[in-house]
């Protein structure tokens, strides 16, 4: 699984439009590749009917002014550009049979791409999201006398997250028989499930003889490449649906002797809590009792 969520998987054996999800796509493109998108595909196909017009013949175009090439073709660009959009201005119109069918066509494809359009802006508008913010790693800390796995998320913007619940799958490659196999192991957490999340929330896996973390080493943990892939979900008031969120952390990503350091605090007027969002992937070096080459060990 990428840092993001999104699953690192390439498929093959099938046609690309078989595989293509075009609305998926468009909906899960960054705002700035969306927009480049919309104005691409907006200047393509008025230039392609402006091709059309030129080969038709822009006598067949009224109302025209130029007098060069290039203002001549500049005319059938906005020309069409206004047929697509459905604006028309007036000045220029068809004349002719064919023209007038071009037009029409091009009206067609304009009122069908704005509908598609419209779909796509309000999906990618109301598409339910859980605006988390995970920490860029997990730690190994010192906890009860022991040693515990932990990470810690928070939400960026003021939805409240209710019946908040996360999963954490362990995931390792091991040798059995001579063949490298995937192991995948839940890790259970103190508290997995909250009511309300309102601010950050550090999730902790004690690690015990019952652990599947117990005896791993850092070098046991890179050569197996291990990764922790962790499932969010929860009820947003705002969307009054439910929102999931993913993340991962891969063996690089792990801090050995670490606790993570305070974000939030009393606000000014002792009357709420203030979170600093940017404090979230700050930690500081501890000593981690218990460890031998950092690896988890009871403690006598």
């Amino acid at each position: 699984m990428n840092k993001n969520g999104s699953a690192n998987t390439e498929y093959t054996g099938l046609p690309f439009w078989k595989r293509m999800n075009l609305y998926h796509t468009l909906i899960s493109w960054s705002t700035s590749r969306f927009l480049i998108f919309i104005l691409v595909f907006f200047v393509t196909v008025n230039l392609f009917f402006a091709g059309v017009y030129l080969l038709i013949g822009l006598e067949h175009l009224g109302g025209m002014v130029a007098s060069t090439p290039g203002e001549k073709f500049g005319e059938a660009f906005f020309f069409s550009a206004q047929t697509f959009t459905t604006v028309g201005y007036g000045r220029i119109n068809p004349i002719g049979f064919a023209a007038s069918v071009v037009a029409s066509l091009e009206a067609l494809i304009g009122l069908m791409s704005f509908a598609v359009l419209t779909g796509l802006l309000y999906g990618r508008f109301a598409r339910p999201r859980a605006f988390i913010r995970f920490s860029s790693h997990a730690i190994f800390a010192p906890y009860q006398e022991r040693a515990a796995w932990m990470f810690r998320l928070v939400p960026y913007t003021k939805n409240i997250l209710m019946n908040v619940e996360v999963n954490v799958i362990f995931s390792i490659q091991v040798e059995e028989d001579g063949i490298q196999k995937n192991k995948f192991f839940t890790l259970p957490l103190e508290i997995p499930k909250i009511n309300v999340l309102s601010g950050s929330w550090t999730l902790v896996h004690a690690i015990g003889e019952n652990s599947p973390l117990w005896g791993l080493t850092p070098t046991d943990l890179e050569a197996g490449k291990a990764e922790f892939l962790v499932f969010l979900q929860g009820f947003d008031e705002s969307f009054s649906n439910t929102v999931i969120t993913r993340s991962s952390y891969t063996s690089q990503e792990l801090v050995y002797g670490a606790k993570f350091k305070p974000m939030f605090h009393p606000n000014s007027k002792q009357t709420g809590t203030t979170v600093h969002v940017n404090k979230l992937n700050d930690y500081e070096q501890v000593a981690l009792p218990g460890y031998t080459d950092v690896a988890p060990k009871a403690v006598e």
